[in-house]
């Protein structure tokens, strides 16, 4: 049974930092893509940063530059370091694995983040 665990949402200051970690199971983890997504209310869950099993990052343009994700392929778990945090990046988080094979595709439950003075 597939499993991802998120943890490390919480509330920040404008202007401050949270590191989200994402541990997961039953997978063979070095060979997924691991994401991480987040949905603000009233919006579509969106894309904020991918890295591939062979730690190729893509991100949003919106975090560019101030959040960095990463993996620790010896632990199972992804990382995402979030800095300078605006009150726009509110959302909940969610850790997505993926293979790219169909229907392999896994979602964790969410860890809010709110950034508000």
């Amino acid at each position: 049974q597939v499993q991802l665990v998120e943890s490390g949402g919480g509330l920040v200051q404008p202007g401050g930092s949270l590191r989200l970690s994402c541990a997961a199971s039953g997978i063979i983890f070095r060979i997924y893509a691991m994401g991480w997504y987040r949905q603000a209310p009233g919006n579509q869950r969106e894309l904020v940063t991918a890295i591939t099993g062979a730690g190729t990052t893509n991100y949003a343009d919106s975090v560019k530059g101030r959040f960095t994700i990463s993996r620790d392929n010896a632990k199972n778990t992804v990382y995402l370091q979030m800095n300078s945090l605006k009150p726009e990046d509110t959302a909940v988080y969610f850790c997505n694995a993926k293979s790219g094979y169909p229907n392999d595709d896994h979602w964790g439950q969410g860890t809010q983040v709110t950034v508000s003075s």
